[in-house]
């Protein structure tokens, strides 16, 4: 610590003089955003922020907001774990959400599904279709074999303890970090029963639209894929944007494509019916 510094008062003026600085990725208090889609307006705007490489970020939604994400360089990997925001037991199951649907590979349409057979979130648009299922997050002991560290306060932290500290926000403990979806870089299954990753890096500025179907905490970490096959720390910083919408209405056709999303989606209006 400088000398200066070692002053209170020197150490409040300077923490004071630092009030508008601008760095890549924080927060924007309050939102601003001046690419929402078009009919939306800026009284709408929720959340705005940039979340660092390596950095994790957490939200409460309400049922009928929509989540944007954007991968602003083409390397980022958003592990995403959802829970109820009312009875956060009840959490993103990916087992469920692959098995319900027919199918591991989200995009457009997809439906991301709780233990207890309803809907958290839906994928209402996507242009990156480059998503991953199967592999869940990296962790201490990846990172570590890996490249070196995987502590939280070292240089390459891992998405597990990224994850526990966004849902620790919200009281919530390590055995709530549940399995996660990796949205940006994508796993496939070959027909030998090998997965391979598919992590880039890719086009700068792909995105998605993730639609809230009940009252949700979002939590984020921003971490390299766990089969990430680089033999350095690589991932780049992922913009969210929320803003405010209306219940899906009964008509929806994410609602009405298939008869098990529809069950799914007949479940959280039960919930919502008491």
């Amino acid at each position: 610590m400088s000398q200066a510094l070692a002053n209170p008062s020197a150490a409040r003026d300077h923490a004071r003089a630092m009030g508008g600085t601008v760095v890549e990725a924080m927060p924007v208090l309050p939102p601003v955003a001046g690419d929402l889609p078009a009919g939306v307006p800026a009284d709408d705007l929720l959340w705005e922020e940039t979340i660092a490489a390596g950095g994790y970020a957490t939200r409460r939604l309400a049922r009928g907001d929509h989540l944007r994400l954007i991968d602003l360089k083409g390397d980022a990997c958003a592990s995403l774990l959802i829970f109820n925001a009312e009875m956060p037991t009840e959490r993103l199951n990916v087992a469920d959400t692959v098995k319900v649907q027919w199918n591991a590979y989200l995009g457009a349409g997809k439906l991301l599904l709780s233990d207890m057979g309803r809907v958290l979130m839906s994928l209402i648009a996507d242009d990156a279709e480059t998503h991953d299922t199967f592999c869940g997050t990296s962790n201490v002991a990846t990172n570590a074999a890996k490249y070196g560290s995987g502590a939280n306060s070292g240089p390459y932290p891992n998405g597990r303890d990224r994850l526990l500290l966004g849902a620790a926000k919200h009281g919530l403990q390590r055995r709530d970090v549940h399995p996660c979806v990796n949205l940006f870089k994508g796993a496939k299954i070959e027909a030998d029963g090998t997965i391979t990753p598919q992590v880039g890096p890719f086009a700068p500025g792909r995105s998605l639209v993730l639609r809230a179907e009940m009252d949700v905490i979002v939590v984020i970490a921003n971490c390299p894929h766990v089969l990430d096959p680089r033999e350095s720390w690589t991932v780049t910083p992922l913009r969210s944007t929320a803003w405010r919408g209306a219940v899906t209405p009964a008509d929806d056709p994410v609602r009405n494509a298939t008869p098990e999303g529809l069950r799914a989606f007949q479940n959280v209006e039960d919930y919502f019916r008491r």
